[in-house]
């Protein structure tokens, strides 16, 4: 049996999600639907780690206040809840789709701050009964009052018990968890364009650049590096292999959480020790897959699997040509 993935989100969000047919900024808009939904990267990891069959544990904190909603969530879909309660409520992150681009304008708000002593039960649970080789997705920001350092810090303690440890995060706390020496370093990373351009401090226009700025990674002791793309897919590098992995665009009805959904492939494909190119395949599959709802959620395995099977591959390593 594989051993449960872990995530880890320390700034949560009920998710409210209103579809409109077209977004106009400054008009008034009649919306088709609103919907609200439990949010969080890491929570978004483990919703589609759970519809994937693989168990799954999530930590994090959440606000006492309106924690019935995430507490359903995790019942619902067998998830092990470690989440801290701290009083107040979580943030709530109003998410707008527009359907006549299949864009979403996110408008997220402050998270809920809380103390170190919270912070430290977050990591006891964190780090019960956890083994050598499991697998912890830390995930999304850094609530207000913690400091940027935080998942660097978790990071280092979690690789002394020798975990692999999924980071996917932006900023001062990706900056500063890729500032470390090497030997406390995130086994993956999974930036998107726009985060690694911030990170270099320039733009990457080109799937050289690209590549190029994840090789600079990987160099440093970074295991496997996974660059998303949107639309255009994403590329993959692990040693000296590189590949660029997409599906044709789809409609989609929310772009919310398809990051994290690739990320879920991302964590499931190393727990069951794909190599690069099926790992990529079932990364750009979950991605697309997760468009077509609303939530963190994906269709059947076996639909996801058929996906993946349709999944574009260019081999893009030194030696292979291309």
């Amino acid at each position: 049996m594989i051993p449960p993935i872990t995530t880890v989100t320390l700034n949560p969000a009920v998710d409210l999600t209103v579809t409109l047919d077209v977004l106009r900024p400054g008009k008034v808009h009649r919306a088709n639907d609103a919907l609200m939904t439990v949010g969080g990267k890491g929570i978004n990891v483990a919703g589609c780690v759970a519809d994937w069959g693989i168990p799954v544990i999530a930590t994090g904190v959440l606000g006492r206040a309106n924690e019935s909603r995430f507490a359903d969530f995790f019942t619902d879909k067998g998830i092990e809840d470690r989440f801290i309660r701290y009083p107040g409520e979580t943030r709530t992150n109003i998410k707008l789709a527009d359907l006549s681009t299949g864009t979403t304008t996110d408008i997220n708000l402050p998270g809920l701050p809380f103390d170190a002593e919270t912070q430290g039960r977050v990591v006891a649970n964190l780090t019960r009964e956890i083994t050598p080789g499991a697998l912890v997705v830390l995930a999304g920001s850094v609530p207000t009052g913690l400091p940027t350092s935080t998942w660097a810090a978790l990071i280092a303690d979690l690789n002394k018990l020798k975990v692999r440890v999924v980071l996917d995060t932006s900023g001062a706390p990706l900056a500063e968890a890729l500032a470390a020496k090497p030997a406390d370093l995130p086994y993956a990373i999974k930036p998107n364009r726009l985060e690694l351009e911030t990170y270099f401090g320039e733009p990457l226009k080109t799937e050289e650049a690209i590549v190029a700025a994840a090789r600079q990674l990987a160099s440093r002791g970074i295991e496997l590096v996974v660059v998303s793309l949107g639309e255009q897919g994403a590329i993959f590098l692990r040693g000296d292999h590189v590949l660029a992995a997409k599906l044709p665009v789809v409609q989609a009805l929310s772009t919310v959480g398809a990051g994290d959904a690739m990320v879920a492939g991302i964590a499931t494909s190393l727990a069951d020790n794909l190599s690069l190119e099926a790992l990529a395949r079932r990364a750009v599959a979950f991605a697309t897959a997760k468009l077509g709802f609303i939530g963190p959620r994906l269709p059947e395995p076996d639909d996801v699997r058929a996906m993946a099977r349709q999944v574009q591959i260019r081999d893009l390593s030194p030696t292979s040509g291309s």
